[in-house]
């Protein structure tokens, strides 16, 4: 015997002779079994999308009607500021905020309300909340004596009211990349939709006409009363300046205070010098005067003097003549006397003119040195003119800073106020209606067929995503592609579903059905259990499964039945808690079995039973032993089994459950390999999976799995199952319908 590693209890034995299983590209394989999953319940899914479409339909036709009417509003200028009159006439800004704004301002409340004013909307039943059908909660709330005291309306609420249903049905829609703002009304009335459209544009366009209006108002009288106070604020620094500087003896022309003091000061200075060169000059004639004593003569400012020249020349000419007479006359010669009184009268011309200008000499030194010190002294008396003006200089400067910097101000704040009076005389709408609202003629909603279509389309996504749904929660095993990967083990065969046949019909489908595809499908499995060991002469296999009702016994009589048609074969039924091969067979009831041959009290020939026109020996259970595992661990029945194995070619066993009873354990370590049946669409894998591990722990070694209850039709359809034996069931009529083997 052979026992398989438990630590790999699903791996398929590595002689088993299956077939290596091919692949196949992942996503489509994956694609491939969605769609089956998706087919197998289409219609079911078809009828899910038609009756929520219908649904749909009912409620669509049941809904009021509603009307949509849009008007276009072009945005031509930004609100009114108080800026330069260049930013008067730059237009509107193109900023994508400034658009967002615009339209929570076609939004707001006051719009809102200027439109509920103009319409006198709180008379229409729409927005009338007096008329208004009282709504769930407050029906519950009257049920219960919560209801709220009643509402006494008067105008401003239905004013706020009805600005309230208008806001909640208006819609504000920029148009991307353009100065246009859509504006668009939804009501129960074509005409009413357009009307409300239209108000909500002339209500935003009065609205920032009011408010610029405002604005502007504010902004002048705002600067009117700073210009007042500033106006003030000038006169009262100018007067200070001036008061500062008649203290402080400041003259100042044109701004040049400064100026005039340092050119004074400058002529002063020349002048100044000027006289001291002068006094210089006549400094030294002045002391040579003063040390001649009056001997003129050697003086050279004296001598050079044109007076003194001219009378030196005279004397020299009279000289000269004297010369001339007195070399023709003697001294008392009237000519000479009248000569020599003529010389002296020039010599002293002479003396007289010296002594003239020696004095003027003198004179302009004493006037050249008085002229020095006046002017000295009015240079001083200047520059301490100067230098408090100095000291007195700073605070001057801040009074003057500060009349500059009131100027300046005042001047500013009038500069603003001339360009705001400029801008509120030269406003222009922000805004203006490009295309009105006109009153619909199909409704705006609802779109009755695009919402049935919706919901055709999200019915049959709905419908596909529970099935798929379905299909995950569903644990049981589709065929035999799903049994190899989930079970881990080849799936040697696949049995149909069969029709109401009875047990009996069903154990020996083999011989009465030798042309039906589940006789077809035993032989297949029949085939698989005698290409494994091959080399064994004699081999035992145990067919066993998960829990009960899974066709076990049915495999077990009817693959028995194939192995006799080449060869000598019995079937042990091992199944000591609900025995059903005596039954089946049509075995008297008490018949001794394998019980009474393990415990001595019979031998073969009493408890082996021939079935007729076979070479199919059957060994029942006999009388239940009150302990079948004992029996089934005793050496006795190892021996036994040794016998029989030594007698008959193939020996199949039917054993209980493996998850009702630890038999099936024991057994799967004494034979040569064990079947393990599953039935489609109803044992869950995680217990098949289960009981297979149980087995391999024990020491079994399980050649394959054995699929049950398979309905080929839908398996081929929805889950890739086929059968090259499947033209059978064409005839086989009655065999695939619900039933147990």
């Amino acid at each position: 015997m052979h026992a398989v590693n438990p630590q790999t209890p699903l791996a398929a034995p590595a002689n088993s002779g299956a077939p290596r299983l091919l692949q196949s590209d992942p996503l489509a394989a994956g694609l491939l079994d969605l769609w089956k999953i998706v087919s197998r319940r289409k219609w079911a899914i078809l009828a899910l999308a038609l009756t929520l479409a219908v649904v749909a339909g009912a409620i669509t036709l049941a809904m009021t009607p509603l009307y949509r009417a849009t008007a276009s509003l072009l945005i031509e200028s930004s609100t009114a500021k108080v800026l330069s009159v260049e930013e008067v006439y730059s237009g509107v800004s193109q900023s994508r905020e400034y658009f967002q704004t615009q339209a929570e301002i076609l939004k707001s409340r006051d719009v809102a309300l200027r439109v509920v004013r103009q319409l006198k909307l709180y008379d229409n039943a729409e927005f009338d909340p007096r008329q208004a059908p009282e709504g769930t909660l407050a029906t519950l709330q009257g049920w219960v004596g919560l209801r709220p005291p009643a509402v006494t309306w008067t105008e401003p609420l239905l004013e706020e009211a009805a600005a309230k249903v208008l806001t909640e049905n208006l819609d504000v829609e920029p148009v991307r990349l353009s100065q246009i703002i859509r504006i668009s009304y939804t009501s129960e009335s074509a005409e009413l939709s357009a009307e409300v459209a239209n108000a909500v544009a002339a209500a935003y366009i009065a609205s920032n006409r009011d408010a610029r209006f405002k604005i502007t108002q504010e902004a002048t009288d705002y600067l009117q009363d700073k210009l007042e106070g500033l106006r003030r604020n000038v006169s009262a620094a100018e007067a200070a300046l001036q008061q500062y500087r008649e203290r402080n003896n400041i003259v100042k022309v044109g701004g040049a205070s400064d100026a005039i003091a340092q050119q004074g000061i400058n002529n002063l200075s020349q002048q100044l010098t000027a006289a001291q060169v002068r006094r210089s000059e006549t400094e030294t004639a002045y002391q040579q005067i003063k040390a001649a004593k009056g001997n003129y003569s050697s003086i050279p400012a004296v001598a050079r003097h044109p007076q003194v020249l001219e009378a030196l020349n005279r004397q020299s000419q009279v000289e000269l003549k004297v010369s001339q007479l007195s070399q023709r006359y003697g001294y008392e010669h009237p000519l000479m006397v009248a000569a020599n009184a003529e010389l002296e009268v020039a010599k002293a011309n002479t003396q007289r003119q010296m002594a003239s200008v020696a004095s003027s000499l003198e004179r302009d030194y004493e006037s050249a040195a008085a002229t020095v010190r006046a002017l000295e002294s009015r240079l001083a008396a200047e520059r301490a003119t100067v230098a408090a003006v100095n000291r007195a200089a700073p605070q001057m400067d801040t009074l003057e800073r500060n009349v500059q910097s009131t100027r300046q101000l005042y001047d500013t704040f009038l500069q603003r106020a001339r360009e705001t009076n400029l801008s509120e005389n030269m406003q222009q709408t922000i805004a203006r209606v490009i295309d009105v609202a006109v009153a619909p003629i199909t409704p705006f909603k609802p779109k009755k067929a695009q919402i049935v279509a919706i919901t055709l389309v999200l019915g049959l996504f709905l419908g596909a995503l529970i099935a798929l749904l379905l299909d995950k929660l569903d644990n049981t095993l589709k065929g035999t592609n799903d049994a190899e990967s989930r079970l881990g083990l080849p799936a040697l065969t696949a049995l149909p579903l069969l029709g109401n046949a009875d047990r009996k019909s069903i154990m020996n489908m083999v011989t009465t059905k030798s042309d039906s595809l589940y006789a077809e499908a035993v032989r297949t499995a029949r085939a698989s259990l005698m290409l494994s060991n091959v080399d064994l002469p004699r081999k035992i296999f145990l067919v066993t499964s998960a829990i009960a009702g899974e066709g076990k016994s049915s495999m077990a009589a009817n693959l028995a039945l194939a192995h006799a048609q080449t060869q000598p074969t019995l079937l042990v039924d091992a199944d000591m808690r609900r025995p059903q091969v005596a039954r089946s067979f049509g075995l008297a009831p008490g018949a001794q079995g394998l019980s009474q041959l393990v415990a001595g009290s019979c031998d073969m020939s009493q408890a082996i039973h021939r079935v007729d026109d076979t070479q199919l020996d059957v060994l029942p259970c006999g009388v239940i032993p009150p302990n079948p595992t004992e029996l089934l661990l005793s050496q006795r029945f190892s021996d036994t089994l040794q016998k029989l194995s030594e007698k008959y070619g193939v020996i199949i066993i039917d054993s209980p459950p493996v998850e009702l009873v630890s038999d099936s354990m024991v057994l799967s370590a004494l034979v040569t390999n064990t079947l393990f049946v599953v039935r489609a669409q109803s044992t869950p894998y995680q217990i098949a999976r289960r009981g297979i591990t149980k087995i391999q722990r024990a020491g079994g070694r399980i050649l394959g799995t054995v699929l049950t209850g398979v309905d080929f039709k839908g398996a081929h359809k929805y889950y890739g199952e086929y059968s090259g034996y499947g033209h059978y069931g064409s005839k086989d009529t009655g065999y695939y319908t619900a039933g147990k083997a």
